[in-house]
């Protein structure tokens, strides 16, 4: 074992009972999701499992996962009986000398003993548990090892949590402070709680929780500006994205559809590898999660991402009014929902729309203009669905448990100062529809203009005020 005396690495037991969720914790505090094994299965972690919380490459705090205690009301009663002279951790030490250890408690003396070796204890707490005596227990007889202790409350969230019985019984046995730590869904701040009551637990490492706490600090606001970028380079590529289809596609059918297609399949290949990376800069896997705009499924992601209900949904909140709902599903072609064709009239109405874009795009809209080919691009309205979606994904996984084993669903429904700052995002996208060059492909090579590198950055700027808005679980579109 690493001497912590030494390279003053904070040692922390973690425990409680089986099932509690004390793997879960650790994948949380640490972002390792594939840490240890979280099961609904009783006393999945058999054996103590170290990991280690780095810091500028120092691991200031190893955290121990323990098993969970499974016999605590035979363990306290064994110890009660031993001579009254010893004091409860003098008792403790002699349990872990004697063949119990070894035998009937094999377990339990597992945790003791890293308990004696630890500065301080997370104690899991899973309060949809009732307080039942074998808790109590298991209370007394984690307090003989005379170590801190901070009681953990897990799944405070479930409607079967029985929080205030937990809090009433730890105040009993000298426990006042608890953290609320939901492991799948951790509440706002309770990473930070939990290392500030740590810090009042231990006095002595202050100055090395601190560094901790600055640390997640540091990380959140690089997640949050990494991420931004991430979603803004794919906005921008997306409302770059052109495509050129020439009237005998346009007149068939069948080419027309399959045109259309592949231009839909290019731009949700580009969002799903934005996702892939979202989700590892969390730490998180790709299954975790699927973008989910009006309940989709992965199986229905493409086709409703240009589901015109959605798009007349999106549609209202960009000024349409109700006939859009109309408009797309009836009048124009449902090939084409979600899309627009650029096509010029007249060669005057080419010139002057191509001046409109600068000067660059003069020629190929004059000579678009002579062949009767038409240009493919994004409406609004999809860019408002993609940017919706991204942002809150990135906001949920900012807030997800890395041990929360449910589907994330990203839902579009944008309201208030949120959606006036989420409209606002068209302005610098309107930019990227003059440059189609600004497009990224998968493979090949990436546009570094200096014009594009400026956007993006204007554009996460705008991004990260929306990472910090508040998360909606449930948001409702407007009617």
């Amino acid at each position: 074992m690493v001497d912590a005396k030494k390279n003053g690495t904070i040692n922390i037991a973690v425990v409680g009972h089986t099932n509690a969720g004390k793997t879960s914790l650790l994948r949380t505090l640490t972002r390792r999701v594939n840490f240890g094994e979280v099961s609904d299965r009783p006393g999945t972690t058999r054996h103590v499992e170290a990991i280690g919380l780095d810091v500028d490459g120092r691991t200031v705090v190893r955290y121990f996962d323990t098993p969970g205690l499974e016999d605590s009301v035979a363990l306290q009663y064994h110890l009660k009986q031993m001579p009254e002279q010893l004091t409860p951790p003098q008792r403790v030490a002699a349990l872990l000398e004697g063949p119990e250890a070894k035998g009937v408690f094999e377990q339990e003396a597992k945790v003791l003993r890293q308990m004696l070796n630890a500065d301080a204890a997370i104690y899991v707490i899973d309060c949809r548990e009732p307080v039942l005596p074998k808790y109590r227990s298991e209370i007394e007889v984690l307090n003989a090892c005379a170590r801190p202790i901070m009681p953990v409350l897990n799944f405070v969230r479930s409607e079967q949590s029985r929080e205030p019985e937990w809090r009433e019984v730890l105040a009993a046995y000298g426990l006042h402070a608890a953290v609320l730590f939901d492991a799948v869904a951790p509440f706002v701040g309770a990473e930070r709680q939990l290392y500030e009551d740590l810090s009042v637990l231990m006095r002595q490492h202050k100055g090395t929780l601190q560094t901790v706490l600055d640390d997640l600090d540091r990380q959140a606001d690089e997640r949050r500006t990494a991420s931004a970028q991430r979603v803004a380079d794919t906005l921008i590529s997306a409302a770059a994205m052109r495509r050129e289809i020439e009237p005998q596609t346009l007149s068939d059918a069948k080419a027309k559809e399959r045109f259309v297609s592949t231009f839909r399949r290019e731009l949700v290949d580009g969002v799903r590898k934005c996702v892939d990376d979202l989700l590892q800069m969390h730490g998180f896997e790709k299954n975790d999660a699927q973008l989910d705009v009006m309940q989709w499924t992965s199986g229905r992601w493409e086709s409703d991402l240009f589901n015109p209900e959605t798009l007349a949904s999106v549609g209202r909140l960009l000024g349409k009014g109700a006939a859009a709902g109309a408009a797309v599903g009836f009048t124009l072609d449902l090939a084409l929902a979600g899309m627009s064709l650029g096509a010029a009239t007249a060669l005057g109405a080419a010139i002057g729309g191509a001046l409109g874009q600068g000067w660059g795009q003069a020629p190929r809209k004059i000579r678009n203009t002579f062949l009767g080919i038409e240009e493919l691009t994004l409406d609004n309205d999809v860019l408002i669905v993609l940017a919706d979606s991204l942002v809150h994904l990135c906001q949920v996984l900012q807030a997800r448990g890395h041990a929360a084993q449910d589907t994330i669903e990203v839902r579009l429904a944008p309201s208030g100062e949120y959606r006036k700052a989420l409209l606002q995002l068209l302005d610098p996208l309107a930019q990227a529809r003059a440059h189609p060059e600004w497009e990224h492909h998968a493979g090949s090579r990436r546009n570094h203009s200096t014009r594009r590198e400026v956007l993006g950055r204007e554009l996460a700027g705008q991004l990260i005020e929306l990472l910090q808005a508040p998360v909606e679980s449930v948001r409702e579109l407007p009617r």
